[in-house]
């Protein structure tokens, strides 16, 4: 194990001792949120600590298994003991450097994916209902829920703009790293040569906000609309005007819902949408000066990243920030996109890895 490493699991160790004392007092429970934070806190260590008691456990195992070998009735016994050791430990020292990474509390959160047609008229519209079919059948696999927020169809299909809510366990957490910009190459249903076009979505992923620590919005910043909702719905919603959609006018950031059959629960959705696209335009700003401070692979999630293609008359998916391919684009667009995700993760704690190593000690629990 790397010395750096060592060090900061030393620190989780005596600040499990610390928190045992904490909560071991007798006036502990009089101030609830400060006892609601140190239990937190103590659940987190006490994972990061008691791997790191196993690891030491297991070390002196393979020191003493080692000591073994110049025994000759004992030395069967010791290899076998030494080959179970060397393997535990690389599975604890990999395990503990994924524990001590930073994490972003927003990844456990839903999040709001946004599709949006772009470059290729026609053909980038029905790319982006492909899109949106390809997400909502992977949520489906891992047991997510989605909801439509607000959708534009296009006339030959597809969507000029859609925004679902995925709902489940580390939903942002999962897709943050599908923000930028998707390529498609393919022929288009609309193409009569047999030509190959190349069209261009771009897709946001925003996480929730919290209810509690959401922006508050200025009413006076807010210009609000209402209008008759289009497509399916039933005669209630295309004969109200139960559409909602809501301006942020320092920043012109837009939002609408016509999902609702209300127009209270089409404006309460816009809103909740609303400060998501400021949050994330706030944080796609810090991390994009972030981003080109240390220039990582993974990149800003900024919509103009061209982050994918879509290769379908070679059945090939690229990622470029990885340079990842893979052969089986068909398999993808039905929603198996554990792979690719599971790369973009693998890719990102490395990256996170060599720089905690770089700068040395991060917060004990961040």
């Amino acid at each position: 194990m790397k010395p750096f490493l060592r060090t900061q699991l030393e620190r989780f160790a005596r600040r499990l001792q610390e928190l045992d004392f904490l909560l071991s007092r007798e006036d502990i429970m009089a101030d609830m949120v400060q006892y609601r934070a140190i239990s937190k806190e103590h659940a987190e260590v006490t994972q990061i600590a008691g791997r790191y008691a196993r690891y030491l456990q297991r070390e002196a195992d393979l020191a003493g298994a080692r000591d073994m070998l110049t025994d000759p009735d004992m030395a069967e016994m010791a290899q076998e003991e030494i080959a179970g050791c060397e393997a535990e430990l690389a599975q604890l020292e990999d395990e503990l450097q994924r524990l001590l990474l930073p994490k972003d509390p927003d990844d456990a959160r839903n999040a709001f994916l946004e599709i949006r047609a772009g470059t290729g008229g026609d053909e980038s519209a029905l790319f982006a209902g492909d899109l949106a079919r390809m997400y909502t059948r992977y949520a489906a696999n891992v047991g997510w829920k989605v909801e439509v927020v607000s959708e534009s169809p296009s006339e030959l299909g597809g969507y000029k703009e859609i925004v679902l809510r995925m709902i489940g366990d580390d939903v942002y957490g999962a897709l943050r790293f599908e923000s930028g910009g998707h390529r498609v190459q393919r022929v288009p249903a609309t193409e009569t040569q047999g030509r190959i076009h190349t069209s261009a979505c771009t897709v946001a992923v925003m996480p929730e906000p919290d209810e509690h620590q959401a922006i508050t919005l200025n009413p006076a910043d807010l210009r609000i609309d209402t209008f008759r909702a289009s497509g399916a719905g039933g005669q209630h919603i295309n004969k109200t005007d139960s559409a909602v959609r809501v301006v942020h006018l320092p920043t012109g950031i837009v939002a609408e819902c016509q999902d609702g059959r209300s127009q209270h629960s089409n404006k309460a959705k816009a809103l909740q949408v609303l400060q998501a696209r400021i949050q994330e335009k706030e944080r796609s700003e810090r991390a994009a000066k972030e981003a080109a401070e240390r220039k990582g692979l993974i990149g800003s999630g900024d919509r103009s990243d061209r982050i994918r293609t879509y290769n379908f008359p070679q059945g090939r998916l690229t990622d470029h920030r990885i340079n990842l391919t893979l052969y089986k684009l068909l398999t993808i667009m039905e929603g198996d996109l554990g792979e690719v995700l599971e790369a973009l993760r693998h890719a990102r704690e490395a990256e996170q890895l060599a720089e905690l190593e770089e700068n040395g000690t991060p917060p004990l629990y961040p």
